[in-house]
């Protein structure tokens, strides 16, 4: 039975396709699914967070499948990925860290296919309207520059006092014209996450 109590879902595609004056293509994209959840705890300091591991992992099969649909990709396209959350103010930080770290992992891995490198993250507090940053990295290799690279979503109504507004992240591409150097996406082996 599901413990994950939701009040909005959204779901954005951001496509590039020029950058200084250079056109882009393919047109880099990156896919964000974001869920308004009420936290469970609010007001309340609680030992266990089990509940809301357990929730970090319905989302993680969620947002990750919509963040791949949104893009029109098979899993196996998708390039890197990211978590982050915002809790409202009356819950605490632990909150999103629960809900990020113990089990929202593995179902995103399999919603993009293999993932072998972290996941990256981000955690804040903070109320309606304000912006929380998605970190995105490689799926595969940690040390792809190319793909270090996060994505910005808010919404305007959330999270409220009492909510924790999970966001994941999906590319199928790296940053437009990267040219820092490293290990490329085609070059990556992708067998110890790193390389």
């Amino acid at each position: 039975m599901s413990k994950v109590k939701i009040r909005k879902i959204m779901v954005v595609v951001e496509e590039t396709l020029s950058e200084m004056g250079k056109a882009i293509d393919p047109p880099t994209r990156k896919a964000a699914a974001v869920a308004v959840i009420e936290n469970p705890f609010a007001g309340t300091y609680q030992e266990d967070l089990t509940d809301l591991m357990d929730i970090g992992a319905e989302l993680g099969e969620l947002l990750g499948d919509r963040c791949v649909a949104a893009l029109g990709i098979t899993p196996a396209q998708a390039q890197s990925y990211g978590k982050a959350a915002m809790v409202g103010e009356n819950g605490e930080l632990e909150h999103a860290a629960a809900i990020l770290h113990p089990k929202l992992g593995a179902p995103l891995r399999k919603a993009v296919e293999k993932g072998a490198a972290l996941v990256p993250s981000s955690k804040k507090m903070g109320g309606c309207g304000q912006p929380l940053d998605v970190p995105l990295g490689h799926k595969d290799a940690a040390y792809v520059r190319s793909h270090f690279d996060g994505m910005e979503v808010r919404m305007n109504d959330a999270p409220r006092v009492n909510e924790i507004m999970v966001a994941v992240s999906v590319t199928d591409s790296g940053r437009p014209l990267p040219r820092v150097g490293g290990l490329t996406h085609e070059e990556a082996k992708g067998e110890d996450g790193l390389r």
